[in-house]
């Protein structure tokens, strides 16, 4: 049991650092309030189910291939930039303080789930952590508990998913339309920073 629980810790653990799914995320809660930002959570997590079975079913070599990695990284260069300039820009119109109906919860599903599925940086995790837990646990418990172990992982993530909703729509309820604007705009250039980061990387490799 303590096993398991291990495992859901390492989920939060995994979600948990500041990148760009958080960042979306936080920035869908402002604008949107707590529907909203959870799904966003829950189309990244979606993503990570999709991963996990790439790697469970051993389609990790082609996402090693270098025309593969190079269209992730530019892909994703493209869906974080125009996410971010989006950001900027609704934050500027005050678009959020028009109620919720102006977003569409299909949309923030579908934007945390190419965000986090066009993140090379996410990739790189379910290739690498996912796979060697994968690894360890076939070896010492002939693969049985595989399923629960993943789910286990599934649900810290989730767990860490719901907290930042629950955050994100506090931020909106309790905060100034000024200090809204300013944390969108920062959620915004921090996403576009990640873009940039992912476009210098796919340029890179490209060259």
């Amino acid at each position: 049991m303590n096993s398991l629980f291990s495992y859901v810790f390492l989920g939060v653990s995994l979600a948990a650092p500041i990148g760009p799914v958080n960042a979306g995320q936080i920035d869908k809660g402002i604008k949107g309030g707590f529907l909203h930002a959870w799904l966003f959570g829950l189309g990244a997590t979606t993503a990570d189910v999709v991963y996990m079975l790439l790697v469970y079913l051993g389609f990790v070599n082609l996402l090693q291939i270098s025309i593969v990695k190079t269209f992730l990284w530019l892909f994703g260069f493209f869906v974080l930039v125009y996410t971010g300039i989006e950001s900027l820009l609704s934050a500027k119109s005050h678009t959020f303080t028009g109620g919720r109906g102006s977003l569409r919860y299909s949309k923030s599903y579908l934007s945390g789930f190419l965000m986090s599925l066009l993140n090379p940086l996410s990739i790189l995790f379910w290739i690498g952590i996912y796979g060697s837990i994968l690894a360890n646990t076939v070896i010492s418990d002939n693969g049985h508990p595989l399923f629960i172990y993943s789910a286990a992982i599934l649900l810290g993530v989730l767990l860490w998913d719901f907290t930042m909703a629950i955050f994100a729509s506090f931020l909106r309820k309790y905060l100034t339309n000024n200090l809204l604007a300013t944390i969108s705009v920062i959620s915004g250039i921090s996403l576009i920073l990640f873009g940039l980061y992912f476009g210098y990387q796919g340029i890179k490799l490209l060259f």
